[in-house]
C-alpha cells in the first residue's frame, strides 16, 4: 500500500519527521543514504533543510527526491502528539 507524504520537518542530524496520508507520523534517518548518489549532494545541513513535499514525496534542490514507499518502509513510528522527540 502506498501512502503519500503530507508534510516534512527536517531535524538535526539528517532526520526527517514525516506525516503520511494514512495519518501516521514517522521518523526517517537519511544518514545511510547520504553516502550514495544522488543524495550525497544534499549532505550539507543548509541544503538538507530545504526539503519540500511535491506530489506526495520529498524533493530537494536539484530535483533530488526519494520514493514515498522507501520513506514509509524504512521509517519508525512517532506518536501523534509529537512528544517523543
Amino acid at each position: 500500500m502506498l501512502f503519500d507524504v503530507l508534510s516534512v520537518e527536517p531535524r538535526p542530524g539528517y532526520i526527517l519527521d514525516l506525516k503520511f496520508s494514512n495519518g501516521e507520523y514517522r521518523r526517517f534517518d537519511m544518514n545511510p543514504l547520504l553516502r550514495m548518489k544522488p543524495w550525497n549532494r544534499i549532505a550539507a545541513p543548509a541544503v538538507f533543510q530545504r526539503v519540500r513535499v511535491v506530489y506526495g514525496t520529498l524533493v530537494w534542490p536539484g530535483e533530488i527526491d526519494i520514493a514515498p514507499e522507501t520513506l514509509y518502509d524504512d521509517s519508525v513510528p512517532l506518536n501523534d502528539s509529537r512528544t517523543d522527540e
